[in-house]
């Protein structure tokens, strides 16, 4: 995938959040692999993505994120 297309999916991935939160869990695994997705592109990650990666991985797993 490029960078556009991981955009649009980690999109996708936050409106299922919203609409299923239930489900946070695998949004948040979903989204983890995304963001290491784009990170292998080199495209620096907004820092917004950055935040809601470290507030899942504390508020969902119970973890500190990883570096």
């Amino acid at each position: 995938m490029d960078s556009n297309e991981l955009l649009a999916a980690i999109n996708m991935a936050m409106t299922e959040m919203e609409e299923q939160p239930e489900d946070l869990h695998e949004v948040h695994l979903r989204l983890l692999e995304l963001l290491d997705q784009l990170r292998a592109t080199g495209a620096e990650l907004p820092s917004d993505l950055v935040d809601l990666e470290r507030r899942l991985a504390e508020d969902v797993e119970g973890m500190a994120p990883k570096a």
